[in-house]
């Protein structure tokens, strides 16, 4: 419409020039100024307009959430119509956009709702927003705001565990362990008669001095299951033909595993060398074990954004990393491939005091190599080709 308005006007002025009529210059004025006060209402109402969501900003997987669009004008101009379009992600929403047409009158506000899934793990960018504006005639140009983005992190995939067996060598803890060397004191199990032999701590005073022999306590045996996930992410680590499926494997296991020691009253970290968007140098920092449901919300976010990478070696990662685990501690490697180098890094990982489980995923043409392998090193190997395969630990 703009296109053909201005020629319009140079039309009729010439028109006017050469008939000389006082009706025509009046006309063209009187466009003009339509015209002139429309783009200018166009911008200056547009330039009113506030726009925000409101959402959650985590989702589990296949869960739904609704996203609120509130749109304001604070102006005094009321905006026509309004045109906009919110762009999403495909792996949250089809089709991956919302559109609709709106008109907002002086300081109104309006709130327009629609929903996401989160289909895949992952972390997402909602938007641009993009709003369009003109007058209620057509002839000024549409103006468009661009903006308002907001982000949101999709969980990975948790299979709930329950009969993990995980290593471990810290004692005094609060899980029961079979071995009596780790009997935790403020644990008691039960009473007897005192053995000669039997420590004058175990004495129960009370109950000794009311039978009139010596009575000592049981205490039930106990661990402390500090776990430290390393997760190899390096593409080239994977066999190549079924490389995200094991990849995302690699981060499902590792996010049960998490959430089963967490649920223990556990600690759990985490160290990987995949990318993550949020980190400076693209790669995360270790996550050093830490108790409780918020620790594990911050590692799980972590495992969300995570991608496959071509850059550093899960073991320069696991050397740097080394001094700062504490003496114990049980070190769960997840990975596709094993080499001779990740070989001797776990092996140094166990004579340094940790507790070594290695997990491969996927295929592994080479997987019985693999086994001879880790059994010379004395690390027991796990192989989980699908998720039906975690079925022994549910």
């Amino acid at each position: 419409m703009t296109d053909l308005f201005i020629p319009l006007l140079i039309v009729l002025l010439v028109l006017g020039a050469l008939l000389r009529e006082d009706f025509i210059f009046t006309v063209v004025y009187l466009l003009a100024g339509t015209y002139a006060l429309s783009r200018w209402w166009s911008r200056k109402a547009l330039a009113n307009i506030t726009a925000y969501r409101k959402f959650p900003r985590r989702l589990f997987l296949e869960e739904e959430a609704l996203v609120s669009l509130i749109l304001r004008n604070q102006g005094w101009l009321p905006a026509v119509w309004i045109r906009l379009n919110d762009s999403l992600p495909v792996n949250l929403s089809v089709p991956s956009f919302f559109r609709q047409a709106i008109s907002l009158a002086p300081k109104e506000s309006l709130t327009l709702q629609y929903k996401i899934k989160g289909w895949k793990r992952g972390y997402y960018q909602l938007g641009p927003l993009t709003l369009q504006s003109g007058d209620l005639f057509g002839l000024a140009e549409r103006v468009a705001q661009e903006g308002i983005l907001d982000h949101i992190t999709v969980f990975p995939k948790i299979i709930p565990l329950v009969q993990v067996r995980l290593p471990s060598r810290s004692p005094l803890g609060t899980l029961r362990h079979r071995e009596p060397i780790f009997e935790d004191p403020s644990r008691v199990l039960g009473k007897r008669e005192y053995i000669s032999g039997d420590s004058l701590r175990r004495v129960d005073w009370k109950a000794s001095a009311t039978s009139g022999h010596l009575i000592v306590k049981l205490f039930e045996p106990s661990i402390a299951l500090d776990t430290v996930i390393l997760l190899n992410l390096k593409g080239s680590n994977y066999y190549p033909n079924t490389r995200n499926i094991a990849t995302e494997l690699a981060i499902i296991v590792a996010a049960s595993i998490a959430n089963w020691v967490v649920e223990r009253k556990q600690a759990v970290g985490l160290i990987s060398n995949g990318l993550d968007p949020l980190e400076t140098d693209l790669h995360p920092s270790l996550i050093l074990p830490r108790k409780g449901r918020n620790h594990l919300m911050r590692l799980l976010e972590t495992l969300a954004r995570l991608q496959i990478t071509e850059g550093k070696e899960i073991v320069d990662q696991l050397q740097l990393s080394l001094p700062k685990l504490p003496w114990g501690s049980t070190l769960v490697a997840i990975t596709g491939n094993v080499n001779e180098a990740f070989f001797e890094s776990l092996f140094q990982a166990k004579r340094s005091g940790l507790n070594v489980l290695l997990v491969v995923c996927g295929q592994h043409p080479e997987l019985k190599e693999t086994r001879r392998r880790a059994s010379q090193f004395g690390i027991p190997l796990l192989h989980f080709l699908n998720e039906q395969d975690l079925d022994q630990w549910r």
